[in-house]
């Protein structure tokens, strides 16, 4: 099978989707999901509220999620892996279903706000609707290992209350449990998706805009010429943007959407796979979410509850997020010489002066994003929305290349967004009713006080119990969210054990962000492996792989506040020059290349030499830092000497 060949049973029924549309398909899914994103967008700028319909953010949800079941069911079909030749009739049922429960939820959103327990048995059928609607519709576009998950969930919601010891869950009522599931705000229409229909969506359409306007070509010509002469400049270019992008979006979701439309095109050509590809844009929009200065917002607010200066958290916070984007680019790095993803060729480098004259007003619509953000304060989706529109500006005014956008290619922009936007829609769905079940259950909480119980006089166990309980409360959720939650919840149990109060805070912050490419609820991942076509799980887990240093730093600095430049100089300097060097050499493990491929056996000692680097030695003594020194300078002389030795035998 080709590189660029389908790879599961989920992707496989989205090439086919795509390739076997019969002109009903394209028409109907391309018309709604128009419909799709003008229903947002009019949404984002108050177009109904100036025409004076108060109606409330849900009610927005709800017609998107009613449309993204309407695509998914028209265009994709039961079997998966099989073509779509013509539209079923259940087909259709299912997509009339959606629409006209949607439709349903919306004209009587009101009078549910008003007297929930009245309308019980209404919110019962439209529970009874949409939660198996979006079973279904997951099971179609992300393939059966999600869906298992989910499943799991919604059975522990109706038995939680028959299971041993603290899992035991609150017993519901069938009627009660369904209607809320379906149709409450921390449920079905809770956060996910509320970020994703009511921002996300702006992002991937302003992407758009840019697709259609030549600005991928221009990102193309501009990393060429600024990394095409070094191996898997492309995926660096990736990196950088989302870096720094993502500091300021709030959102890693919101990131990929934005970002990943331009910088995933990139790595395909280059030669990356479809997960490999989505993976590296998912890892490196979450890590946007750390980086200094804004972190996503949650400096601002990390600095209020500790009662520390702004400043402080900053500098705490610089240490861990070059550990992580040195080992994202590392690997990037390595990936391509494994690969064999060279530098490009002398004739298709462009000259530098060359791109910035014909496409610099490219930048324009990131400038306008920073402003309206940060300057006027905008809503994301406004700025958003106003940054899309600079696009298509710029693109009449100045034209790419003597091209400027036109009124197909404006009405593509919707249509391609609306088509883009189901799945990951579907996916925050899901992730929705999952964090309600967790509430409504007692599950989240029975598990931080399994938590605070068992690890009560461990730190060991009680950092690792931590951890796992962060990832999965924080899925989903935007960053300051995130941190706000497990900052309540979690983290005065560490501190309560000796741990440094900023260590605390930014462990459970790592790992709340952790969840975004973390599967089973890898939202960063899935909503990059839409746009790149891949598998989600794969691309989860690939995105796990690549972003391994953050599963290991948070648990470093929390022994070493060393690296959170808490100590002096000498011992921040000595953990961060052992950091640096495990990164490196640990990294060369995960990929399996250095100078040559490395077995398997060679790999996992490179793995351990690199994490005997990363122990702090001021924690468990230096003499395990000595042995990783001796570890790695073997191990790498071995690989040098058999690559000088391969390349005498072979001589060019």
């Amino acid at each position: 099978m080709s590189e660029n060949a389908p790879e599961t049973e989920n992707e496989d029924n989205k090439y086919l989707a795509e390739r076997a549309e019969s002109p009903l398909v394209r028409g109907l899914s391309h018309g709604l999901g128009a419909l799709l994103t003008l229903i947002v967008i009019t949404w984002a700028i108050d177009f109904w509220l100036a025409l004076g319909f108060t109606w409330f953010d849900e009610q927005a949800m709800i017609a998107g999620l009613g449309l993204s079941f309407a695509v998914i069911f028209i265009r994709y079909p039961a079997k998966l892996g099989t073509e779509r030749v013509s539209i079923p009739w259940y087909d259709y049922g299912f997509a009339l279903l959606g629409i006209c429960g949607a439709i349903y939820f919306i004209v009587i959103f009101d009078d549910i706000a008003d007297s929930p327990f009245a309308m019980r048995p209404k919110t019962f059928v439209i529970g009874l609707m949409f939660v198996p609607l979006v079973w279904e519709g997951l099971r179609r576009t992300a393939g059966w290992s999600l869906t298992i998950v989910f499943s799991v969930f919604v059975a522990y919601a109706f038995v939680g209350h028959l299971m041993p010891g603290m899992l035991q869950g609150v017993e519901q009522k069938n009627v009660e449990l369904v209607a809320f599931l379906g149709t409450s705000e921390i449920a079905l229409l809770g956060l996910p998706l509320k970020i994703i229909v009511l921002t996300v969506v702006l992002f991937i359409w302003m992407g758009q805009m840019l697709l259609h306007t030549g600005a991928s070509e221009w990102f193309t010509d501009l990393s060429a010429a600024m990394m095409g002469r070094s191996r898997g400049g492309s995926a660096k270019i990736a990196v950088v943007a989302s870096s720094l992008f993502g500091s300021i979006s709030g959102s890693a979701v919101s990131n990929v959407a934005s970002t990943g439309v331009i910088t995933i095109p990139l790595m395909r050509r280059a030669g990356y796979n479809a997960k490999t590809a989505a993976a590296i844009e998912a890892v490196a929009s979450t890590g946007g979410q750390i980086m200094p200065p804004i972190m996503g917002a949650a400096a601002f607010l990390m600095a209020e509850i500790l009662e520390m200066a702004y400043t402080e958290v900053i500098l705490a916070a610089l240490i861990p997020a070059f550990l992580y984007y040195l080992a994202v680019f590392v690997q990037a790095d390595l990936e391509a010489a494994k690969n064999g993803i060279t530098a490009l060729p002398k004739d298709r480098i462009p000259p530098m002066w060359r791109v910035l004259k014909e496409g610099w007003f490219f930048v324009v619509p990131y400038v306008v994003l920073v402003y309206t953000l940060f300057w006027m304060n905008m809503a994301p989706q406004a700025a958003a929305f106003w940054a899309g529109i600079s696009v298509g500006l710029v693109s009449l005014i100045f034209g790419y290349k003597k091209s400027r956008i036109s009124l197909k290619q404006i009405v593509g922009t919707f249509s391609g967004c609306g088509r883009m936007s189901v799945d990951i829609i579907i996916i925050g769905a899901m992730a929705g009713v999952i964090i309600g079940i967790l509430d409504k259950t007692g599950l989240g909480q029975a598990l931080t006080l399994i938590l605070a119980s068992v690890g009560e006089n461990n730190l060991w166990l009680l950092l690792i119990l931590t951890a796992g309980i962060s990832i999965l409360l924080g899925m989903g959720m935007p960053t300051s969210a995130i941190y706000l939650l497990l900052a309540t919840m979690i983290a005065p149990s560490l501190v309560k054990l000796g741990v440094n109060p900023i260590g605390a805070h930014m462990f459970v912050l790592y790992f709340g962000l952790m969840s975004m490419i973390t599967p089973p609820v890898a939202i960063a991942a899935f909503a990059a492996a839409s746009l790149a076509g891949a598998n989600p799980m794969a691309t989860g887990m690939t995105a796990v792989r690549l972003g391994w240093i953050a599963y290991i730093i948070p648990f470093v600095f929390v022994l070493s506040p060393s690296l959170l430049l808490q100590g002096d100089l000498a011992h921040i300097l000595s953990a961060l020059i052992m950091a640096v060097l495990g990164v490196w050499i640990a990294s060369c493990g995960f990929i399996g290349y250095l100078y040559r491929p490395i077995n398997t056996v060679f790999r996992l000692l490179f793995v351990a030499a690199g994490f005997a680097l990363l122990i702090p030695g001021e924690a468990f003594g230096y003499a395990i830092n000595v042995v990783g020194v001796v570890a790695a300078v073997v191990l790498i002389g071995r690989e040098f000497m058999a690559r000088r030795d391969s390349g005498a035998a072979h001589p060019v």
